[in-house]
Order: structure tokens, then C-alpha cells, then sequence
């Protein structure tokens, strides 16, 4: 851990000399706590505030991207399953979770991995996903190197869920668990926010930071000497998706691409999900929100939409284009939000309005800096089963329906 001398330093660079305003009156276990905090935080993520706020960066010119289809995966699939069951069987791919987030749009205020989906016996999020991966242990004879993205709020009820769960029969020695990096919240005028005297107003650096937290977390070496060429990073929340699939796996190697993302085909034009197309000629992917009515509506030759297909947050990257792209400048999303603060008084406040910003990576922007991505359909009612709300859209009822669907006893 860092030393007081050491802390000064970092803050006295950015200006934030006002986080150890209280240290002399911590005890000595307040002190080490907050000394790790600054050792950990990415503080570096502040010097986007001098670029424009709120993410308003540059989108350049987008153009439709087109698909390995299911048709073409059935045509091709003793080849796609024959390359990827080999890269498998060599160990050569390893699979990324992440699992940082709370349950908490379905009411439930622990890990979403650890929400209970079952409905006359116990059927955890997390197994839904072991057991989906263990079907390619057993495919592949060998083990997939697991690797979760917890978060500090979720990872000792995560680890300790794994282990009450006995890893729902996966070997542990294949399993690691890491937390995500953590990035301070500001003030408008760039100033970090204090919960506490010994506590800096923190939060989850966003889906793109997963890869530099593994780096940060020391992963990236034991990476190397395993051999691990291929890493599949996939959302906890989709209850029904492949994961370290080896006709993806097979079919990105095939294609001599950097990289592979699972896509459905969109239920509507208007539907709300980001679409995997080309932005200047590289991998991009287009918010839902950012696309035109024109290309919202914009028709192929055969009638089909141009824009086509949404991505699901199953991605399979190249590792050692991850550790090349690792440096670049990868974009900082400045978000607005209600942040919840220690005021001068050393009240505890929570605002009713946005009052400052939060800084986050998206995966989406991982993709762009990828040089050529395989888009990969699959099987909406197959792959696709998404556990974001409570209710309706996306929600425990529909997933539950499509397991249900997928022979999966609830």
C-alpha cells in the first residue's frame, strides 16, 4: 500500500489535496483505508474535464455491417466447431463474466448473478451461466480458464456464494475472480466528492474497463503462460447465452478477424439495442438512440434492414491486441448524475438532482479500436434471454419463459 508521502503526491498533481482534509483525525484502520483507496482509484480519468463533458465525442461516418448468419454457421458448422473445439481442447480461449453489478432493478440488493430464477427449485443466474459453459467442458474434454469481474460492493458475497455453491461443479482451480477498477466522482468543478472522511465517492469504471482491470489485477501474466490467445467477455445478465461457444470461437478464427461479436437480428426498426456496423471503415457499434430514422428504416436489396443486428455483450477479442490497444486512448464517458456527498459541514447529503459526473469505458468503444470484427448471428429465442427488470421487457418473467422454452427445468 501507498504511504502518506506517496498519496500527497498523487493529489497535489490533480488538485485534490482536499481528500486527506480529515486523515489526521482518522484511527489508524480509517488512515490504511483511505491511503488504499487513492492507491486503487483511477484518478487519471479526471483529465477528461478538459475535454468536452458528457461524452459529446465525435461520431464518424457509419455505413451497415453484414453477418456470418445462422444459415451460414449451419453450412460451415463441422468447420467452425472443428477450429473452435481445438482452440478449446489447446487452452487457448478463456471466458470473462461480468458480474460487477446489484440486483437491484429486481429487488433484490445482492450480486444479479446470485438472484434466484428458479421457480420450483433453486436456479441461480450464476448457475443458468456454469452450467451453459459446462456443456463446453464436457464438448471439449478440458477445462475453460473462468475468469468474474466482481465489483468492491459485490465481491465477497460473490466469492463466498461460489464457494456455499460448491462452484455449481466447476473445477476452482479454473476459476478467478478479480475486481473491477474504480473511478472517483466529481463536483462540477472537478472536484472529488467525499461520502466520508475516510471514504472517496467511487464507482465501477464502466464495461470497458474490464480488460485494464485484469491487467491492474495482475492477471495479464499468468494469461501469457497459460497460452490463452482468445478471451470471450459476456454480461451476467443473459441467462441463455453460449459462452466460449466453439462454432463463435471457430468461425472468428476462421474469418482471420481480431475479434467477434454475437449479434440477433432486431425484432423492429425502433428496437432499442446498439447495432454492430462500420464507423469510417473500422468495427463500431451505433447506440439505438444515435441512428437516423433513415437508418433506422434503410432497406437491402433483399428487403431486409441494412442495420440489422444488435449486439447481445458477447464479444471474443484477440489478447494480445487487447494488451496493444491497452494504451490507447480509449474514450471516457463524462456521465451526469446524483451523487450522494459528505458536504463542508460533514453532512451526509443526497441530492434530488444531477450535481456532478461520473466517468465510465464502454465495451462498444473496445470494439472500435479493434482493426475488424466478425459479426456473429445467433438465435434470438436460443441465446438471447436478458434479466434487466422486474417486470415486462427484458425481465425475470421473460427469461423464465424462454428457459422454460430451452428445456431448462425451473
Amino acid at each position: 500500500m501507498i504511504d502518506l508521502r506517496t498519496a500527497k503526491d498523487i493529489l497535489i498533481k490533480y488538485g485534490q489535496e482536499h481528500i486527506l482534509r480529515g486523515y489526521d483525525d482518522l484511527p489508524e484502520d480509517g488512515k490504511a483505508s483511505l491511503l488504499s483507496q487513492i492507491e486503487r482509484m483511477d484518478i487519471s480519468v479526471l483529465d477528461n474535464l478538459d475535454k468536452e463533458k458528457n461524452s459529446n465525442y465525435h461520431r464518424g461516418a457509419f455505413t451497415p455491417l453484414g453477418a456470418v448468419t445462422v444459415d451460414d454457421i449451419e453450412k460451415n458448422h463441422d468447420e467452425y466447431f472443428s477450429e473452435g473445439i481445438e482452440a478449446i481442447r489447446a487452452g487457448k480461449v478463456a471466458a470473462v463474466m461480468l458480474a460487477g453489478g446489484q440486483g437491484t432493478r429486481l429487488g433484490y440488493d445482492k450480486p444479479k448473478g446470485m438472484f434466484n430464477i428458479g421457480v420450483n427449485r433453486e436456479l441461480f443466474i450464476f448457475e443458468c451461466l456454469i452450467n451453459n459453459l459446462m456443456e463446453v467442458v464436457e464438448k471439449a474434454g478440458a477445462w475453460v480458464p473462468l475468469y468474474i469481474m466482481t465489483s468492491e460492493k459485490n465481491h465477497d458475497d460473490t466469492v463466498e456464494f461460489f464457494r456455499e455453491k460448491n462452484y455449481f461443479g466447476y473445477d476452482a482451480e479454473h476459476i478467478v475472480f478479480f475486481v473491477q477498477d474504480m473511478a472517483p466522482s466529481v463536483d462540477r468543478n472537478g472536484k472529488i466528492y467525499m461520502e466520508a472522511s475516510d471514504r472517496i465517492s467511487m464507482s465501477p469504471n464502466g464495461n470497458g474497463g474490464w480488460f485494464s482491470s485484469m491487467v491492474r489485477a495482475g492477471l495479464l501474466d499468468s494469461i501469457k503462460e497459460k497460452g490463452i490467445e482468445w478471451l470471450n467477455v459476456f454480461a451476467v445478465d443473459n441467462v441463455l447465452q453460449r459462452i466460449a461457444d466453439p462454432l463463435f470461437v471457430g468461425a472468428v478464427i476462421r474469418s482471420g478477424m481480431e475479434s467477434g461479436g454475437k449479434v440477433v437480428s432486431k425484432a423492429a426498426p425502433d428496437e432499442r439495442v446498439g447495432v454492430l456496423c462500420l464507423e469510417d471503415g473500422v468495427p463500431s457499434i451505433v447506440e439505438y438512440y444515435e441512428m437516423t430514422e433513415e437508418m433506422r428504416t434503410l432497406l437491402t436489396e433483399d428487403g431486409e434492414l441494412a442495420y440489422k443486428y444488435g449486439v447481445i455483450l458477447n464479444y471474443l477479442f484477440r489478447t494480445d491486441r487487447l494488451e496493444e490497444i491497452l494504451d490507447s486512448n480509449m474514450p471516457v464517458h463524462i456521465v451526469s448524475k446524483k451523487i450522494p456527498y459528505m458536504d463542508e459541514n460533514g453532512s451526509f447529503t443526497v441530492p434530488d438532482a444531477p450535481n456532478g459526473y461520473k466517468f465510465e469505458t464502454l465495451v462498444l468503444d473496445m470494439v472500435h479500436l479493434q482493426k475488424s470484427c466478425l459479426p456473429y448471428e445467433v438465435i434470438r429465442e436460443k441465446e438471447f434471454a436478458p434479466v434487466k427488470n422486474a417486470t415486462g421487457v427484458d425481465s425475470v418473467d421473460s427469461a423464465r419463459e424462454l428457459l422454460a422454452a430451452n428445456g431448462i427445468e425451473l
